[in-house]
């Protein structure tokens, strides 16, 4: 089946629908003037992904942007 095409325009216009048919397993092509400048796919599933830092061990109320760079430079990343 061939990945539908849909313009820049149209997705903006109607952002909300092609999030939820992305949401349902759908992707599409955008174009910009009759050319593609990006894909729009579904995330992969969750276990594909894997955790640099977890940080919802620290705290429920949000973690300060310094906590996190100290986190990550321990990562070297």
């Amino acid at each position: 089946m061939k990945t539908p095409i849909l313009g820049l325009k149209e997705l903006r216009e109607n952002l909300d629908n092609y999030i939820s048919q992305v949401n349902k397993g759908k992707s599409f092509v955008v174009v910009r003037k009759s050319k593609p400048v990006f894909k729009i796919v579904p995330p992969e599933t969750e276990e594909q992904w894997e955790t640099a830092a977890d940080f919802t061990t620290i705290s429920k109320r949000g973690v300060p942007a310094k906590k996190i760079l100290e986190e990550l430079r321990k990562l070297n990343v």
